[in-house]
C-alpha cells in the first residue's frame, strides 16, 4: 500500500519575502517538490510581508537582503519583534562575509547565497528547522571564533560603523553603480542615496566622492580575490 500523502496542513509552511518576481516562482517550485514543505505565500515588499505573516502565519520567513521599502535586515528584526516563534532565513545575493553576521544579530538563523540557492535552499530550511544555524564553512567557522575568541576591536574595519543600508550604498558603489543606478537597484530617491553617500564619507573620513569611489572599488575587487583564491 502506498503511504498517505502529506497534506498542505501538515506541512512546514513558508512565506517568500523578495522584490524579483521569476526568483520567487522558482524558489517556490523547488521548495514545493518537497514532501513535507510548502509555499504559503509571497511578498515583495515590508507592507507585503508584515500583512502576509499577520493573515498566513507561516513558520518560516525567507527574506532577501535588497527589498523595495527597505533592507531585509530591518524586515527581520521587525518580524522578530512582533512574531517570535517564525524562523528566518535570508537568500541574498550579497557578500556573506558582509551581511551574515548582520542578519544573524537581527534574528535570521540561516544565510544562504542566491548563486548557491538551487543546491542547499532545501538543506538550508531543514537544518534551521530543526533548531541549527545555516552557513557556509568559512562563516560558521567566523561565527565560532567569536565564541572563542571574543569579539574583536571594531576599530579594525571602519566599515563595522556603517548601518545597514549605507553598506549596502557602499558596496554598489563598489561596484561601480551611478547614484542613479543605486537608486533604482534599492527603490530609494537619488536625494536619498546621496544624503547615505555623504554620511558613509563622514564616517569613513573620506574627503570626497572620489575618495569614496576608490575605496569601495578596491574593497569590492579585494572580496573577489578572496573569493577567487578560497
Amino acid at each position: 500500500m502506498a503511504a498517505a500523502k502529506t497534506s498542505n496542513a501538515d506541512k512546514h509552511r513558508i512565506l517568500i519575502v523578495d522584490d524579483h518576481p521569476i526568483f520567487r516562482q522558482g524558489l517556490a517550485q523547488l521548495i514545493n517538490q518537497e514532501e513535507d514543505l510548502c509555499v504559503c505565500g509571497e511578498a515583495d515588499d515590508y507592507q507585503g510581508a508584515m500583512k502576509a505573516v499577520a493573515e498566513l502565519k507561516p513558520a518560516m520567513v525567507i527574506v532577501d537582503i535588497t527589498l523595495k521599502d527597505m533592507s531585509g535586515i530591518d524586515l527581520i528584526k521587525e518580524i522578530r519583534k512582533f512574531h517570535k516563534g517564525i524562523i528566518m532565513l535570508v537568500i541574498s545575493m550579497h557578500d556573506e562575509s558582509l551581511y551574515a553576521e548582520r542578519a544573524f544579530r537581527a534574528g535570521a538563523k540561516g544565510y544562504v547565497m542566491k548563486q548557491e540557492a538551487s543546491e542547499s535552499i532545501v538543506q538550508a530550511i531543514r537544518q534551521v528547522r530543526s533548531g541549527s544555524i545555516y552557513a557556509s564553512k568559512k562563516m560558521t567557522d567566523h561565527i565560532l571564533s567569536l565564541f572563542v575568541d571574543g569579539p574583536r576591536d571594531h576599530t579594525e574595519s571602519p566599515l563595522r560603523t556603517l548601518t545597514d543600508r549605507e553598506i549596502e550604498v557602499f558596496q554598489l558603489i563598489g561596484e561601480g553603480l551611478s547614484i542613479s543606478e543605486i537608486g533604482v537597484r534599492l527603490h530609494l530617491s537619488v536625494k536619498t542615496i546621496g544624503t547615505y553617500r555623504e554620511r558613509i564619507k563622514e564616517k569613513l573620513n573620506l574627503k570626497n566622492s572620489t575618495e569614496l569611489l576608490r575605496y569601495a572599488l578596491n574593497w569590492v575587487e579585494n572580496k573577489r580575490e578572496s573569493k577567487t583564491i578560497s
